[in-house]
C-alpha cells in the first residue's frame, strides 16, 4: 500500500535512520515506537510528503488517498466544523466548493451548467451526497455535539478542536491513516470509540502513541525506530517488548560463554605455548581463539531510567481520612461533600470527566489548599509527598540541577546527588544545567527524584506521565507498582492505572463512586 524505498533522513552530519527499507500494507496497523528524538514524527512527515527524505522515495499505490491527523489546531479558525471534517478529503471538499460558487452566480450559462453536471457526477462517485452525515457521525462519536457542527473552529475549546482534527484525519475511508499522538487531550470515551474504529478500519493506519495500551489493542505490528533502522515486528507493543528484551537477555548470554571460552583458551595458550609437548594444541587453540568473535550488541537508543521509591518507614493501621470535603472555584463547586478512607496498602486512583476537580482534591490533601468545609485527617505513622500537575513553581529559581535536587536530598553530598541523577538519566554534564531550562519531561523526572528522595509512605500523583517518553513511562509504571506504602494518583495512562490501582474512586457532579476493583473492572461495570 505504501512503501519507504531506501529512505534516510539527515540533519547536518547526524542521521535520523539510513537505507529504511519497509512495506506498510493493507488491513494492518502498525504502531510507530522510539526513544525520543528518534525521529518517529519526522517519519511520519516523510511519508506523508510533508518533508523529503536526504535519500530514498516513498511510494504510495495508485489512486491511493492518505490522511493524516493534522497538529495546528489553529489552521481552520474560520471554517465550520462541518467544513474543516470535509477537508479530509481535499479533492471531494473542492468538488463541492466549485459547485457552491457556481450555483450562486447570478448569471448562470449553459457552460457552468456543463461544468456543474460533470462536477456532480465526480460528487457522486466520490459519495459526496452522504459526506456530511457521514462527517457528523464522526463528530458526535467523539463528542461533538450537532449543535456545535455547524460553529466557526475559533469558537470551539481546544480540546474539541482536537476531536475535530481527528475526525477530519477519519473522515472519507482514506486507504492510508498516519496518526500522530491521536490519544492526546481525548477523553475516555473518545480513545475507547477511536481503538474500536481502529480495530475494524480496513486499511492502512501507521500511528505513534505513548500510550502503551492503546498500542497493544489497535496495532498489528510494531514498527521500531532504532540504531537508525526501522525494522518491523508482527504483534502488539507488549508482545514487541518482551521479544526485545529476551532477545537482548540472549544475546548478552551467547557473549558470557563466547566470554567465558575466550578466557579458557587464553589461558590455555599462557600455560602450553612454551611447552614443547603441548606446543601444537596451543597453536589448535590459538587459531580457535581468533576464530570467536563477540557479538556486538548496539546500545539501543532508548533510555530506562531507575525509579524505585522506599519509604523510610511502614505505615500503621490509620493512613487518610477524608471527611466532607467541599471547594467552590471561580463560582464552580468543584468538589461536593466528598469523604473516603484508605485501607492498608491502598493505592487509589481517582477519576473524573472534571479534571479540576481532582487537581483540587489532591492539592487539598497535600496542604496546598483550604477546603471551603470538611477536613483531612492523616495517621500518626504517615509521611507525605505530592507530585503535581503543574509543576513550574518547583523551577522557579536559577540553581543548577545538582544544588536544586541537593536541597531535597538526607545526604547532600555531590557524589551522591550525581550518582542519583545519574540513575535518572542526567549524567555528566546534564547535572549542572539550569532548573529553568529544564524540558517538561527532565521537569518530571526531576519531581520524581525528590519524591525518591523523600522517603515518604503516602504518595500522591497528578498526571504523573505528561511529557515523559514511553520508556520513562515504564520504569514509572515498575516503580508505582512497587512501592510498599499507600498511594492517591490519577493518570490518562490506561495501562498504568490498571496495573498499579487496586481501588477506583470517581467524582461526579453529583456523587462520588467508589469501588474496591482494577480499573477494567470498574469500566465494565459502567
Amino acid at each position: 500500500m505504501i512503501n519507504a524505498i531506501g529512505v534516510t533522513v539527515r540533519f547536518g552530519k547526524r542521521a535520523l535512520f539510513e537505507d529504511v527499507n519497509i512495506k506498510f500494507t493493507k488491513g494492518n496497523c502498525y504502531g510507530l515506537i522510539g526513544a525520543n528524538g528518534a525521529g518517529k514524527s519526522t517519519f511520519l512527515k516523510v511519508l506523508s510528503g510533508e518533508i523529503e527524505p536526504s535519500k530514498g522515495e516513498v511510494a504510495i499505490e495508485k489512486g491511493k488517498r492518505l490522511s493524516t491527523l493534522k497538529q495546528n489546531h489553529f489552521a481552520y479558525e474560520e471554517h465550520t466544523v462541518m467544513d474543516t471534517v470535509i477537508m479530509g478529503n481535499e479533492v471531494l471538499y473542492k468538488i463541492m466548493k466549485e459547485k457552491e460558487e457556481i450555483y450562486a452566480k447570478p448569471d448562470f450559462s449553459e457552460e457552468d451548467g456543463l461544468k456543474a453536471a460533470k462536477l456532480e457526477e465526480e460528487f457522486a462517485e466520490l459519495d459526496g451526497w452522504n459526506a456530511e452525515a457521514d462527517a457528523a457521525t464522526l463528530l458526535n462519536n467523539l463528542g461533538i455535539p450537532g449543535a456545535d457542527h455547524y460553529k466557526l473552529m475559533k469558537e470551539l475549546e481546544a480540546k474539541e478542536k482536537v476531536k475535530v482534527l481527528l475526525a477530519q484525519s477519519l473522515f472519507g475511508n482514506p486507504d492510508v491513516l498516519l496518526l500522530d499522538e491521536p490519544t492526546n487531550d481525548l477523553d475516555i470515551k473518545s480513545i475507547e470509540w477511536l481503538q474500536d474504529f481502529l480495530i475494524d478500519f480496513e486499511n492502512t493506519v501507521i500511528v505513534v502513541s505513548h500510550d502503551r495500551y492503546f498500542l497493544n489493542k489497535v496495532c498489528t505490528h510494531i514498527a521500531d525506530v532504532d540504531f537508525g533502522k526501522i525494522k518491523i515486528y508482527p504483534g502488539n507493543y507488549d508482545f514487541w517488548y518482551e521479544s526485545s528484551q529476551l532477545a537482548l537477555k540472549q544475546a548478552r548470554e551467547a557473549n558470557k560463554k563466547k566470554e567465558e571460552k575466550i578466557k579458557e583458551l587464553q589461558e590455555f595458550i599462557a600455560r602450553f605455548s612454551a611447552n614443547a609437548s603441548k606446543s601444537k594444541q596451543a597453536t589448535s587453540r590459538k587459531k580457535s581463539l581468533e576464530k570467536i568473535e563477540l557479538e556486538e550488541i548496539k546500545a539501543s537508543n532508548r533510555k530506562y531510567p531507575y525509579i524505585d521509591f522506599k519509604p523510610d518507614r511502614e505505615p500503621g493501621k490509620e493512613i487518610l481520612t477524608v471527611n466532607n470535603l467541599s471547594k467552590t472555584i471561580n463560582g464552580e463547586k468543584v468538589l461536593n461533600n466528598v469523604s473516603f478512607s484508605f485501607k492498608a496498602d491502598n493505592k487509589i486512583a481517582v477519576i473524573s470527566d472534571n479534571e479540576l476537580a481532582i487537581t483540587t482534591l489532591f492539592q487539598i490533601i497535600s496542604g496546598e489548599m483550604e477546603p471551603d468545609e470538611g477536613e483531612v485527617l492523616w495517621g500518626k505513622t504517615i509521611t507525605n509527598d505530592y507530585f503535581p500537575k503543574d509543576n513550574s513553581y518547583l523551577f522557579e529559581t536559577e540553581e543548577i540541577l545538582v544544588d536544586w535536587l541537593r536541597k531535597y536530598s538526607k545526604d547532600p553530598d555531590e557524589t551522591y546527588v550525581r550518582g542519583f541523577l545519574g540513575r535518572m538519566l542526567f549524567s555528566g554534564d546534564e547535572a549542572l544545567k539550569k532548573t529553568k531550562v529544564l524540558s517538561g519531561g527532565e521537569k518530571v523526572r526531576c519531581v520524581l527524584s525528590k519524591l525518591m528522595l523523600s522517603g515518604a509512605n503516602f504518595l500522591i500523583f497528578d498526571e504523573p506521565t505528561n511529557h515523559l517518553d514511553m520508556e520513562s513511562i515504564t520504569a514509572l509504571n515498575e516503580g508505582m507498582k512497587k512501592f510498599k506504602g499507600n498511594m492517591l494518583f490519577t493518570s490518562h495512562d490506561h495501562q498504568l492505572v490498571q496495573t498499579v490501582a487496586d481501588r477506583i474512586i470517581d467524582i461526579r457532579k453529583d456523587k462520588v463512586i467508589d469501588r474496591q476493583c482494577t480499573y477494567n473492572e470498574y469500566l465494565n461495570m459502567e
